[in-house]
């Protein structure tokens, strides 16, 4: 595809005269600009002139789920700057359902011959599949780093939030406030974070609340703000006056639910998120929610990628990153009944 100078002076934030400069291979421009102007037209999509061509193992795959869920994207930006730092370009891959599948981005990946991948949330963070496709990949010598979704047996260093300690940090808050009735929405229970979240949840209730009986409290559905909202109306039926959601978007669907009965956030009803989603301290209410350390996480798992490149393998274990309660407007303290 042929290159438009503005849109690449645009993303490189410079002139069209320098990318013009940089494009025709003309003398008078630093290092750091020619590789933003480089950097800007391989993620543009525009083909670089022949003699301009990097090689392809400045190519790092990066697989993530889908972009719908805001968290995602955030992700996927602050590890596409990582790598340009280091001069290695993403070639970003995302599922949907019904799409591309993660088998067949990665077969593409290795055609173009990338150095390494990183997988965000990808199928290793699904108990029901198959592992054996990343010992596959370190069988070939790929290095690959795994955010989110730990599981034993991989050859490869992982990258996690503390689920089980967003579960302690959540529910804490909301008992703090006088809540006792509080509920779970959380994904399918095939995902290793939310095993752990539904693990962390029965811990917290019986430490705080001295609960075991708690199954009835947790809606187990989709990572959606349509699941959001079928799960707050059940728990709302059971007489929940909190819920404690598994994404910012399941959390705006509960709030959803509780207005459609006619109830107010968070005078009548406590809602909590989960990621911290961009914009999500503009939403109304304002989003108490547990915050991923999604910047660190990120550049951890470049620094792994980078290391596992150059010949110096990361100890395979998981490292844990601790996240943070942000605490706005969607909680308050229990309804008197």
């Amino acid at each position: 595809m042929k290159a438009r100078l503005a849109d690449i002076a645009v993303h490189a934030d410079v002139s069209e005269a320098t990318v013009s400069r940089v494009l025709n291979g003309k003398p008078g421009v630093a290092d750091s600009t020619r590789e933003a102007v480089l950097h800007s037209l391989d993620v543009l999509g525009y083909d670089r002139p022949s003699r301009l061509r990097r090689k392809s193992a400045d190519l790092v795959g990066l697989i993530v789920p889908e972009l719908t869920n805001p968290i995602f994207p955030a992700f996927a930006q602050i590890i596409e700057t990582a790598l340009a730092r280091h001069q290695f370009t993403p070639v970003l891959c995302t599922q949907t359902p019904g799409g591309v599948h993660e088998d067949e981005y990665v077969q593409m990946l290795l055609d173009r011959g990338v150095a390494g991948i990183i997988y965000v949330s990808g199928q290793h963070a699904d108990v029901t599949e198959d592992t054996d496709r990343y010992a596959t990949l370190r069988e070939r010598g790929l290095p690959i780093v795994l955010v989110n979704g730990y599981q034993q047996g991989i050859d490869a260093p992982f990258i996690s939030n503390d689920d089980i300690a967003s579960m302690e940090l959540a529910l804490t808050h909301l008992v703090q406030l006088g809540h006792t009735r509080i509920g779970l929405a959380i994904g399918p229970d095939r995902f290793v974070p939310v095993i752990r979240k539904i693990a962390g949840f029965r811990s917290s209730m019986h430490t705080l609340l001295g609960r075991d009986d708690v199954e009835d409290l947790i809606e187990r559905t989709m990572f959606s703000v349509e699941g959001g909202d079928t799960a707050g109306a059940r728990l709302l039926d059971k007489g929940c006056t909190a819920v404690v959601c598994g994404s910012d978007l399941m959390a705006l669907g509960a709030i959803r639910a509780a207005r459609r009965a006619g109830l107010r956030v968070p005078e009548d009803f406590s809602v909590v998120g989960y990621d911290d989603s961009p914009l999500i301290a503009f939403t109304d209410p304002p989003l108490t929610t547990v915050r991923q350390s999604v910047q660190p996480m990120a550049e951890a798992a470049v620094r792994a990628l980078l290391d596992e490149i150059r010949g110096e393998p990361t100890p395979r274990a998981e490292y844990v990153f601790r996240p943070e309660l942000v605490v706005r407007a969607s909680t308050g303290a229990a309804p008197r009944r």
